[in-house]
């Protein structure tokens, strides 16, 4: 399909979603104010019973004595499972306000524990628990013994991007009230003591299970060698995860043909629009992010567009990326597993334009998932690269001169005089 046939398609089809979508919500506080309603009627002298654990929480706040939680859908224990982050969310359309409105009915119940403890045989206690919640492959059904109420803090910054955020409160104790089931290829990678944590991640992937399951048994300390296994932020196992799983796909597609064509894929979803742009070549990555002025991420309605990228070449990198963060991890993961799946490398462009919509966090999984299925549907073709990357910024609030002094996959296309026009912004 022509570029100008698919970009008039995709057109037709984001005014229909226009229309349909919801307003901006802040009706979220509403929300809240029933928590303590729901946490008074399940709670018996101070303890939580009958309570169902979808997952856990690794914070980051006071490293290396983090907090570490289990998290339970107060007053939702039927529909526990719908409250984990999950791929399912992008396909059952969650809004923001959905994600929101879940993340803040879990109760997080904590206890502080440094993150240089050896988790290796922590079967008992609060970190036995948490670790059992972790592993296994549906909510948990247990018992919690909690210090008092729960602090309802429900302050949501950017720094929640990742995260779940709720109430939370001091666990005394926990028990698990039923015989866990757990996958037989988890348990072979907590019974192999010398299994290199990023061995173990690649294994369970090849295995099905998505990197969503990974990342919770990794930050439990569940993944790695015997000795070495230690509690891990759930914020940065999920980045871990991504960057890992990644490399292993980069790897597989080490020596595959290149694609034949230059092709145009688009996606759309909760305020944020993903063009990738694959051309024939070997592997190169680079996601440039457009931060609109309102955005949840520029927040200043009167500021300009806020531009920022980062790349690797074939070798892959050997550092963090600077100014894109877990977004630059999510994508490339979600780019390479398309690669993967039709034998080919590419040279690849990422644009993510976050437009005013975006009126809150949700994380990374969003990124994930709306490149992961911008594949399944039609794409368009040009004839060059710079073609693609023209085409696509008639439909972005950035000018090919702004992209080149950001980008270092187009900073080196020739430059010529419209160059330094401007799109409608």
């Amino acid at each position: 399909m022509r570029l100008d046939d698919y970009i008039e398609l995709e057109a037709n089809d984001r005014a229909e979603r226009r229309r349909l979508a919801q307003e901006k919500s802040y009706e979220i506080m509403d929300h809240l104010s029933s928590f303590q309603d729901r946490f008074e009627g399940t709670v018996q002298n101070g303890d939580l019973f009958g309570s169902v654990s979808p997952s856990i929480f690794v914070g980051r706040s006071n490293y290396p004595n983090v907090s570490t939680g289990i998290l339970s859908p107060v007053g939702h224990e039927e529909t526990a499972a719908q409250f984990e982050t999950n791929a399912g969310w992008y396909t059952e359309g969650v809004s923001i306000s959905d994600v929101f409105e879940r993340r803040t009915s879990l109760l997080n119940s904590t206890q502080t524990t440094p993150v240089d403890t050896s988790v290796h045989d922590a079967w008992d206690g609060f970190l036995g628990v948490q670790r059992e919640v972790a592993i296994a492959d549906r909510p948990v059904q247990l018992e919690i013994g909690l210090d008092g109420s729960p602090n309802i803090d429900f302050d949501i910054t950017t720094e929640d991007v990742a995260t779940p955020t709720g109430p939370r409160a001091r666990a005394r104790d926990a028990r698990v009230t039923e015989n866990p089931h757990v996958p037989r290829a988890i348990q072979k990678t907590l019974e192999d003591d010398d299994w290199a944590a990023q061995g173990a991640m690649t294994y369970l992937y090849t295995r099905g299970f998505d990197v969503y399951d990974i990342n919770t048994i990794l930050s439990a300390g569940a993944l790695g060698q015997g000795a070495n296994r230690r509690l891990v932020p759930t914020r940065w196992s999920i980045t871990a995860v991504d960057d890992t799983i990644g490399q292993f796909l980069r790897g597989r597609t080490w020596d595959d043909q290149g694609v034949d064509t230059v092709q145009v894929w688009r996606n759309e979803y909760l305020g944020n629009a993903f063009w990738i742009i694959l051309a024939p070549g070997q592997w190169e990555f680079e996601l440039v992010e457009l931060k609109a002025p309102g955005s949840i991420w520029n927040p200043d309605p009167e500021a300009g567009m806020w531009l920022a990228s980062d790349y690797e070449g074939k070798e892959g990198r050997t550092g963090y990326v600077e100014e894109t963060a877990g977004a630059y991890y999510a994508a490339r993961l979600a780019v390479l597993e398309q690669l993967a799946s039709i034998g080919r490398q590419a040279k690849v462009l990422v644009i993510r334009h976050v437009s005013d919509e975006y009126w809150g966090p949700v994380g990374v999984w969003q990124i994930r998932e709306a490149i992961r299925h911008a594949f399944d549907g039609e794409h368009g073709e040009t004839e060059t690269f710079r073609d693609a990357v023209e085409g696509v910024l008639n439909h972005v609030p950035v000018s090919m001169t702004d992209l080149r002094r950001q980008s270092t996959m187009v900073s080196g296309l020739q430059t010529n005089l419209f160059d330094f026009g401007t799109t409608n912004q």
